[in-house]
């Protein structure tokens, strides 16, 4: 093996309460892709910091091999004001040679969505990531230290920027909440737990196995330390008045071992909770969108987000929606919601919606309030959560603020911090429709389960804008995808099921025009299909015709048997009634499941008719 390009030995970062490093042991060589990981407040930030050589260590070395240089995006980059983000991107580039590589500059700024010639004064904190970003893959550092990459990234800039690293040639090091990223790039896993560095090459899916693994055996090893301490803790009270003199050395063990426990103890972080409570009313219409159309300044010229969209949103659908940056997601959200109006159009709500809504810009938040004084209602320390009255302290406790970030103004707390603290607001909400515009910015791994677990158990509806690809295909059972100019598909299933179903589309599409396939003598057979235009069966049409119909009777039936469940009394004055209620709405709900899936797939293919028409 190669000699590595950066190491650290031995190396501690002492928080003056507790060490969050100690002894830890890394080497990075070219090639490496490593994915650092580990629980909020474990110290990977403050790693990537030493590693970068921003940061201190109280004990231990850092050796970088020399003439390698090191490219660091932190969190929260630092950008200079009054310099065109060109400038910035090839800040220290010999002026000679600006000339022949300012290009590569300006491919990657507007690979990201941004003006190379624009200022960097009011920069937002996602384009001053954005620039920061830019500006390390302009360099092709030897070593490359990602904190958080993909955060404030669209789908199609993280695929290009998965592509990027790939074909980086040196050492890789990356903190991310995304594991699709995670998974398609890394080659192995440093764990940052306890306060000490785990290495295992291989590939990110293997993390969890691995992981469980070593907390199985820490805790099996603590229940040993814990017994043996009670075992010589009973022995030093009922005998060391006889055995004084004889028996120093097991004293001295005894403290030792609690020494060790106290350790161990002081390390083990707690964990995070998360819950939040039943959707309570409203009907079976969540959400009608009617004829909505929407525009936008582009220059002296108007762009269309919207154009005669419409939705329409069912109690317990569960929706994603995706497409590139400033394509119209947010402002559909917003729509939806009736935050903003549509230019033309309408929109119809159900009876008694509630809905709970998380904005990726964190408006609702006062950035001047405390995380205690938000949480708490003219003042009380308690709270409402899930049908439950908890104190707002123990709470916060539940998402990982301590007392000393609790009084802290919001403006102060990190990103992550922001993030949770708005989900712990909007989980002390009542509400039966949760909308989510970028929850997962900032989120660490842990986060992101137990936010998956709580939208899997929860029985409202819910709408989610993610560019989190892992994220989409474990909450979501429906997409609607912003393909430009205006259109919007919608799929079923996750993020992975629309990419299959396009690239499916790409590649019959780059079939039929493969000189080959025009070059080829059609037979006889052939000859009556030539220059026939592809068309929509008569099954297809009549399911697109009917079908709808159909959905709406179903919802009918389906709420006049859940009116009648509902009813306190049922079960006890007549079971066998209610048995039957219950099998027969268990049949309904399949077969509307049955006939949306097949209206989605009759859809798709009068959508690829009407392209090819098109073309």
């Amino acid at each position: 093996m190669a000699p590595p390009l950066l190491t650290i030995a031995d190396a501690g970062i002492n928080l003056g309460d507790r060490w969050l490093l100690r002894g830890a042991d890394l080497a990075l060589h070219a090639g490496d892709r490593l994915a650092l990981v580990g629980r909020n407040g474990a110290g990977k930030s403050s790693l990537m910091k030493l590693l970068a050589g921003q940061g201190e260590m109280d004990e231990g070395s850092l050796w970088v091999a020399p003439g390698a240089n090191i490219a660091y995006l932190p969190q929260a980059p630092h950008i200079p004001e009054s310099m065109s983000l060109r400038a910035i991107v090839t800040a220290g580039v010999d002026d000679a040679h600006l000339d022949k590589i300012a290009h590569k500059a300006d491919a990657i700024l507007t690979r990201m969505g941004l003006d190379p010639q624009r200022m960097s004064d009011g920069l937002s904190g996602g384009e001053a990531r954005r620039v920061s970003l830019a500006r390390a893959l302009y360099t092709q550092p030897d070593i490359l230290l990602l904190d958080e990459p993909t955060n404030h990234m669209d789908l199609p800039t993280i695929e290009w920027m998965e592509d990027m690293l790939r074909q980086h040639k040196g050492a890789l090091l990356v903190v991310s909440h995304d594991r699709a990223f995670l998974r398609n790039l890394g080659t192995g896993i440093i764990w940052l737990h306890g306060g000490k560095l785990r290495r295992r090459d291989g590939h990110f899916d293997e993390f969890e196995s691995w992981s469980d693994g070593i907390l199985a055996d820490e805790a099996v090893s603590l229940h040993k330390l814990d017994r043996q301490i009670a075992a010589e803790t009973k022995w030093s009270r009922e005998g060391i008045s006889a055995r004084r003199k004889r028996n120093q050395g097991r004293l001295r063990d005894l403290d030792r071992l609690r020494g060790e426990r106290a350790k161990a103890g002081g390390i083990t972080q707690r964990s995070m909770r998360m819950e939040t409570g039943p959707a309570d009313g409203g009907g079976q219409l969540v959400l009608e969108a009617i004829d909505l159309s929407t525009a936008v300044p582009d220059g002296a010229t108007t762009r269309n987000l919207l154009l005669h969209f419409n939705l329409l949103i069912r109690r317990g659908d569960r929706i994603g929606i995706v497409g590139p940056n400033g394509i119209g997601k947010s402002t559909l959200v917003r729509l939806l919601l009736g935050v903003n109006a549509p230019d033309s159009g309408r929109i119809r709500q159900g009876f008694g919606l509630n809905p709970a809504y998380f904005d990726q810009r964190r408006e609702s938040l006062d950035r001047d309030a405390s995380p205690w004084s938000i949480l708490s209602s003219g003042g009380s320390d308690m709270i409402e959560v899930a049908g439950q009255t908890r104190h707002v302290t123990s709470y916060l406790r539940d998402f990982m603020f301590d007392d000393a970030k609790m009084t802290q103004r919001v403006s102060t707390l990190s990103g992550g911090e922001q993030n949770r603290l708005l989900l712990a607001k909007l989980f002390a909400q009542s509400h039966n429709f949760l909308v989510l515009d970028e929850p997962t910015n900032d989120l660490d791994l842990e986060t992101l389960e137990l936010l998956q677990e709580v939208i899997a158990d929860y029985d409202g509806t819910v709408l989610i804008v993610s560019h989190d690809r892992d994220f989409l295909d474990r909450t979501v059972t429906a997409v609607l995808a912003f393909e430009g100019d205006a259109k919007i598909v919608a799929h079923a299933g996750g993020y992975s099921d629309y990419l299959a179903r396009r690239q499916a589309i790409a590649a019959r599409q780059a079939d039929t025009s493969r000189p080959g396939k025009s070059a080829k003598k059609p037979s006889a057979s052939d000859k009556p299909k030539t220059n026939r235009q592809p068309r929509l069966s008569f099954k297809d049409q009549h399911i697109l015709d009917t079908v709808p119909g159909l959905l709406a009777d179903l919802d009918t039936e389906i709420a006049t048997i859940e009116t009648a469940l509902a009813a306190p009394d049922l079960f006890a004055l007549d079971p066998d009634r209610f048995n039957k209620l219950a099998d027969a709405l268990t049949a309904l709900q399949l077969e509307k499941a049955e006939k949306e899936e097949s209206w989605l797939v009759a859809a798709e293919k009068a959508e690829a008719v009407s392209r090819a028409e098109k073309t």
